[in-house]
């Protein structure tokens, strides 16, 4: 079972996505991703977005380490589900409405998106199949909308080779846990 790791909410045990659709993040991996976040000290009141959010787990934790605000979008609706639960349990924790979820497509979402919405972190875990055109796709209607000092983290499968990133993104680190491998990517 999953479980916010550490924060105002940690130990807190999540839902998860029923049946197979979704990989969830392994808590090692999540662990050292935020360990890595917390190194840059990005996380404190940052507005985050977790796109591909299936149960929302990394978005939530953030939350529950301290970021502003956390958006998770998610189009499946098992997924969205898990999600909504996820961000009700954190809210409550937290005593505000820190996580919002959105059960819309990746790319309409970014697509709607106000132009003048910032992130100063972003989480993407889209499904490991996802060719790399639809990811550079993504990620070019993600950065209009980066902070100056954004950081986004692109997860995918340690087999992949690295992805031809789309102008506009500068991959500054990149770190492979089993068959995961983390990209750490910053605007160029």
């Amino acid at each position: 079972m999953s479980r916010i790791i550490a924060g105002a909410a940690g130990g807190i045990p999540l839902t998860g996505v029923p049946g197979q659709m979704t990989r969830p993040t392994t808590d090692r991996v999540k662990e050292a991703l935020f360990s890595r976040l917390d190194a840059y000290n990005v996380l404190t009141g940052a507005h985050v977005l977790d796109l591909f959010a299936g149960s929302g787990s990394l978005g939530v934790e953030a939350a529950s380490r301290g970021a502003a605000t956390v958006d998770l979008v998610e189009f499946a609706d098992r997924a969205a589900a898990a999600c909504r639960a996820n961000a009700d349990a954190i809210n409550q924790v937290l005593g505000r409405t820190c996580v919002r979820v959105h059960r819309v497509k990746v790319e309409t979402f970014l697509n709607r998106t106000p132009e003048d919405a910032q992130w100063d972190v972003v989480l993407m875990d889209p499904p490991y199949p996802m060719e790399d055109e639809p990811l550079m796709e993504v990620l070019s209607l993600l950065a209009p909308h980066l902070g100056e000092d954004a950081v986004v983290v692109v997860e995918r499968s340690s087999r992949s080779g690295e992805p031809g990133w789309p102008e506009g993104f500068e991959r500054f680190a990149e770190k492979k846990y089993g068959e995961t491998r983390l990209w750490y990517l910053e605007p160029a």
